[in-house]
């Protein structure tokens, strides 16, 4: 990636560097006209993963610009794409009037897509809440909490390390949020995106100022979670994390509920899959326990 202060970039690219310089492990889609373009590595990537065509186009500080589009009315499709393949994507629109600029029109950053944060039906599968996990390690317990952000729905818990991948599996989240340093080891290649955040964004007073701001609560004692302190530090993280993806727009999202495991039966991994509850052994949804009587209609 070129250098962002380099005089010798156009006034636009140096609009575009500025904006990938705030989202380095995104993908930037970059709205001009009615496309949204990709440059440099961004390209390389895109067009590797989308099937799109690769494209150089004039120079910027003497180094060839890599081009990738795709067409702004098409966009959904080729984000449900890139997020089932784990990417996460910033999203940069025109905010500027074209007619008035001077200099390259004014964009911002309006929508970051990532795999755990998505909301439009049309991305989602209807028969499954999409995921966003967060994990935090503290005295060799875990704190858990996650959120289906579509329907608002939050929910948190502890487990320990010899039950993280049972969790997980019961999970099935697509996205996992830990922290940058101590964090629990995660199996590989396991279905999901993973977000390493700084350690400061699990801080334990942070969490709870964030929990009661979101939920407009003086305390968390209502919601159960007071005596989980690992818990709040994952919940606040979380909650954070969905808020600047989207805007600051999660006003549905108004409380949680802690699962007690004292308080049902868990189902291990290879139980849950020989029992064809809600996945038969091929991997396939039907014909399972839940589709027998998932007959719901609206």
């Amino acid at each position: 990636m070129p250098r962002m202060n380099a005089p010798q970039h156009t006034p636009m690219m140096q609009q575009y560097l500025r904006i990938k310089a705030d989202h380095p492990d995104m993908l930037v889609f970059y709205r001009m006209g009615d496309f949204y373009e990709l440059f440099f590595a961004d390209a390389e990537k895109a067009a590797r993963l989308l099937d799109i065509t690769l494209t150089a186009r004039g120079a910027s500080a003497g180094e060839p610009i890599k081009m990738a589009g795709v067409p702004y009315h098409a966009v959904e499709q080729y984000l449900a794409k890139l997020v089932k393949l784990g990417e996460s994507v910033a999203v940069c629109e025109q905010i500027g009037d074209p007619n008035t600029s001077k200099g390259p029109v004014e964009r911002k950053v309006t929508r970051i897509v990532t795999p755990g944060t998505l909301t439009d039906a049309a991305l989602l599968d209807d028969k499954r809440d999409n995921v966003l996990l967060a994990l935090w390690l503290q005295d060799n317990e875990i704190g858990m909490a996650w959120l289906a952000l579509a329907a608002g729905r939050m929910r948190a818990a502890m487990t320990t390390r010899a039950a993280l991948n049972d969790e997980l599996e019961r999970l099935r989240p697509a996205e996992v949020l830990i922290a940058d340093a101590g964090a629990p080891v995660l199996p590989d290649s396991a279905g999901f995106a993973v977000k390493r955040l700084p350690v400061w964004q699990f801080d334990a007073a942070a969490a709870r100022r964030a929990l009661t701001r979101q939920f407009d609560t003086h305390d968390l004692t209502a919601f159960g979670i007071e005596r989980l302190p690992a818990a709040i530090s994952a919940a606040g993280a979380l909650i954070e994390y969905a808020r600047a993806t989207q805007g600051n727009s999660i006003a549905h999202v108004t409380g949680l509920s802690v699962e007690d495991s004292a308080t049902y039966i868990g189902i291990d991994p290879a139980t849950r899959r020989n029992l064809e509850i809600s996945e038969t052994i091929r991997g396939e949804v039907s014909p399972t326990l839940l589709s027998l009587f998932d007959t719901c209609a609206t």
